[in-house]
């Protein structure tokens, strides 16, 4: 049995109890060489991005719904028609034994025979040149058709089928690289300093942060000895962007434990709902507030996010990004800017959000794109103090 296509089933079996891809996937390829975690991750993601089409395809060839499915006879059926679909280098019967043989090993032991004749049927088909219809645009876009729509009302028809698309396809992998620093041979600069493109290689001790994450900290216009709180800090990779600028930090967080993350930066640390009256008599030339948020932007990373969400979430979400705003915005000092991000797209999050704030006080706003800027989709206000 192949110990990736181990690895991806049971990354799926916890992905589909609540997990995360890429932190099951870190901590289960760990002991796999560098070929078989690059086969693990392949499967895990584009099985995940690409679910609506996998679904209908076996609901098609099996005549069976997917929800009468048990969820270990669904999964396998999912990994193999991804793989008979997209992994060319892969035959297809060692595809179809590996996958049987997944379900011999789980507590559906009867189902392999299902899987087997479902999974050939579909390889048929693809030997054939059969082409396959998609029954409607969510499924040919693999996305839930009520994120679609909301995209379509914010942003056009065009862009949303360009957003779709890009979440589609494996994220390109960008590195953080300060000033004084000699960048790895292989990386490629981007329009914003410090952002390199890793087209290849490793990033040789360099910080991993998307170009979408790299454009939010310009913002803020930073410079040396200026007081800097950032509020929902964790996993930190904006407040050591933010350090670069030689600005005296405070980084917060709710959790405890992800804010251990930046016990190395070297500054002081708070553990502390921002949503709360905050601990400090002072108040702050520059504020960071990159706020939870539903994460649409980074489904091309997060495909998982996309089957999950709900829009009642969004409304949630909502309630507490402005109570966030709302008390950041009490320790802006006289002349201070505030930084308003989330890496969603949606409107609620964003303007629906910001909209609380006068008019005069939002000097700009800024949306970044999947399929029209590269990185992640972000979206920012800058903020004046009242």
């Amino acid at each position: 049995m192949s110990p990736a296509r181990t690895v991806a089933f049971r990354t799926l079996l916890e992905v589909d109890a609540g997990g995360y891809a890429s932190d099951l996937l870190l901590q289960y390829s760990a002991a796999l060489d560098s070929r078989d975690a690059g086969l693990a991750s392949e499967i895990v993601f584009g099985v995940l991005r690409f679910q609506a089409q996998l679904d209908y395809l076996a609901e098609k060839f099996s005549g069976r719904s997917t929800e009468r499915l048990d969820t270990s006879v669904l999964l396998a059926l999912r990994m193999g028609v991804y793989q008979l679909r997209h992994l060319d280098r892969v035959p297809a019967h060692a595809i179809i034994n590996e996958s049987v043989e997944l379900i011999k090993r789980s507590k559906e032991r009867s189902a392999a025979g299902f899987v087997n004749a479902v999974l050939r049927k579909i390889q048929r088909a693809i030997a054939d040149g059969v082409p396959f219809e998609w029954p409607d645009r969510a499924t040919e876009l693999s996305h839930p058709a009520w994120l679609l729509e909301s995209w379509e009302r914010r942003y056009g028809f065009d862009q949303a089928t360009a957003i779709a698309r890009a979440n589609l396809q494996p994220p390109e992998t960008y590195v953080r690289v300060p000033g004084g620093a000699v960048p790895p041979p292989e990386c490629e600069p981007t329009v914003i300093p410090g952002c390199c493109r890793l087209p290849s290689g490793r990033a040789a001790g360099f910080r991993i942060q998307d170009i979408g994450s790299q454009s939010i900290v310009p913002l803020l216009d930073l410079s040396p000895g200026l007081t800097f709180l950032d509020l929902c800090a964790a996993p930190g990779n904006k407040t050591a962007q933010a350090l670069e600028s030689g600005v005296k930090a405070i980084a917060c967080d709710l959790s405890v434990g992800r804010l251990r993350g930046l016990s190395s930066l070297g500054i002081d640390l708070v553990a502390l709902d921002a949503a709360r009256p905050l601990p400090f008599a002072q108040r702050f030339d520059r504020i960071l507030l990159d706020v939870p948020c539903a994460g649409t932007g980074t489904l091309a990373r997060n495909p998982e996010i996309k089957w999950r969400l709900q829009p009642s979430d969004i409304e949630n979400l909502k309630g507490r990004q402005i109570a966030l705003l709302q008390r950041a915005r009490q320790y802006l000092a006289p002349g201070g800017k505030l930084v308003y991000s989330t890496c969603s797209l949606q409107v609620e999050e964003n303007e629906g959000v910001v909209e609380r704030v006068p008019r005069r006080l939002v000097e700009r706003t800024m949306h970044r794109l999947p399929g029209r800027q590269p990185g992640d989709g972000f979206f920012a206000a800058v903020i004046r103090s009242d």
